[in-house]
């Protein structure tokens, strides 16, 4: 009796681990599939025009400053020492202005990192809902980002690659030669 209860209780756990082991597993390119996508291009110009006119306001202040700069050096012999203190206030505040202005547009959680999140949400979302369809489709366990940042993958077997599926259902064509 005892040895049965072991090979019905072996069974089960063989049976319970098959599927396990039956797992697909796949990968993708995001940054593969964002290049191909035509929205992505649409962003990045619109994301470069913003981050034009932002360069040149600090371009700007950058250059008030080196104005003001040169100004005191050319007048310091000329002004009390009362007036060469206040202008040298006036430096020490522009500087101050235009490290606040670095660090509110170009900062951590700064203006464009922001409106670059804006603009890339819609996209990342269909592109996400296209991954989430093609893992369905092929019955995928996992599907890893080959792209993504602190990525482990070392070595990807293009038969795994999952990425021109998405493309496909993202209605995007492959202009491969």
């Amino acid at each position: 009796m005892n040895k049965s209860l072991k090979i019905v209780f072996l069974l089960l756990l063989v049976l319970q681990a098959a599927p396990l082991a039956a797992q697909k597993i796949g990968y993708i390119d995001s940054e593969y599939i964002l290049n191909k996508h035509p929205d992505y291009a649409i962003i990045q110009q619109e994301l470069e025009n913003i981050s034009s006119e932002w360069k040149k306001e600090a371009q700007n202040l950058d250059k008030q400053i080196k104005e003001l700069t040169v100004q005191l050096k050319a007048e310091e012999v000329l002004l009390t020492e009362e007036m060469y203190q206040q202008r040298l206030e006036d430096i020490k505040l522009k500087q101050k202005e235009s490290q606040e202005f670095n660090s509110r547009v170009f900062g951590i959680d700064g203006q464009y990192f922001q409106k670059q999140a804006e603009l890339m949400q819609p996209l990342q979302s269909k592109i996400y809902d296209a991954i989430e369809r093609v893992t369905r489709r092929n019955n995928l366990g996992m599907l890893f980002d080959k792209a993504a940042d602190p990525s482990a993958i070392i070595y990807t077997d293009p038969r795994h690659d999952y990425s021109e599926f998405v493309l496909e259902e993202l209605g995007i064509e492959d202009n491969k030669q």
